[in-house]
């Protein structure tokens, strides 16, 4: 499927380009680029990965000049450029316009420019129903891209996207700040004991990507059916498997969050499509001149009440997240570090 392609991914250096790079360098693609404005973290990409078939590209999605000069004889684009911590883009609310939105315009403008075959876009969560800045502007992101879908043949390019929850050890996660608190000695440092949210791992949300890849159509939004937990969960977890009695200092919802959050909201229910691990939210096919259309009655497709969200959906123990823990190369070795350390 990839094999003798150009295969491009903004944001390349981040947590998701890094799983989504590691899967595409055994496919027989062509060409791999990584695109990004880090110079430091590309740097320490091509330590790690000394592959000829990787080529890196400085600049910004926000610059369409700097995009478009990558983007020459790409087939497939995977957009996971973005601003995504939600307190940061609360109080720099047009930071994330700027990334998030018109930087994703300039992506997709480029690969319809360029003839590219197929782009992926990648949202989050907290695009639906969204009450901060940064699910704003993804749920933003996600209205652009369905728009372009609509403008361009998808025999030319193919635009669709992916939205999913948490994933797991990805930067600036709580994972990773929670683990370092245990190290340390400090109190974790939990906002609400009650929250929940979604526990994916990289690899799954690479399985979400590819998955799109290979069945979205045009303006599809695709989402993979994860389990949750509460934050009180994890952190009890997490204590368990360190063998840690640190304190939990409960510290409050900070700016932008909430106490749950939503992968399919009640609207898309109602016409969202059940593919086994995943669902297919479609891009609503009508024009703006409804007097064309017939009125059919929306019954729910889904067997989901109103709506799917990290409240409803399964539920994980403290047992259970241990399991899912275990598997994360980045728990694995801090557990090593932390046992060694512990000698």
């Amino acid at each position: 499927m990839l094999k003798g392609k150009k295969l491009l991914i903004t944001g390349g250096t981040g947590s998701f380009g890094n799983a989504v790079l590691r899967r595409f360098l055994n496919t027989g693609a062509e060409e791999i680029r990584i695109f990004s404005r880090d110079e430091k973290k590309q740097a320490d990409m091509r330590r790690v990965y000394p592959d000829e078939t990787i080529q890196y590209y400085i600049g910004d999605v926000r610059d369409l000049n700097s995009i478009r000069q990558a983007m020459y004889d790409v087939d497939y684009v995977f957009h996971a450029a973005a601003l995504k911590q939600v307190p940061s883009c609360e109080f720099f609310p047009l930071e994330a316009v700027k990334t998030n939105v018109l930087g994703t315009d300039h992506v997709l403008t480029a690969a319809i420019d360029c003839g590219v075959k197929k782009v992926i876009c990648l949202s989050t969560d907290k695009a639906a129903y969204p009450v901060n800045a940064m699910g704003a502007s993804k749920a933003l992101m996600e209205k652009v891209f369905i728009a372009r879908a609509r403008t361009v043949s998808p025999e030319r390019t193919l635009i669709c996207g992916t939205r999913y929850g948490n994933v797991m050890c990805s930067r600036g996660s709580v994972i990773p700040l929670f683990i370092e608190q245990i190290k340390t000695g400090r109190p974790l440092t939990v906002t609400d004991p009650h929250m929940t949210r979604f526990m994916m791992s990289l690899e799954e949300a690479v399985e979400l990507v590819l998955f799109t890849f290979a069945h979205g159509q045009p303006g599809d939004i695709m989402v993979q059916k994860a389990p949750a937990c509460t934050i009180g969960v994890l952190a009890q977890a997490l204590l368990e498997l360190f063998g840690a009695d640190n304190e939990i200092q409960v510290i409050g919802v900070r700016h932008g969050e909430k106490l749950y959050e939503t992968l399919l909201t009640r609207e898309e229910c109602v016409y969202a499509v059940d593919m086994g691990s995943f669902y297919r939210v479609p891009m609503d096919q009508r024009k703006l001149d409804y007097t064309r259309y017939q009125m059919e009655e929306r019954k729910p497709r889904l067997s989901v009440p109103e709506e799917f969200n990290s409240n409803n959906t399964v539920q994980l123990t403290v047992e259970q997240v241990k399991e899912r823990l275990l598997k994360l190369p980045f728990v694995q070795e801090a557990l090593k570090d932390w046992s060694v350390n512990k000698i």
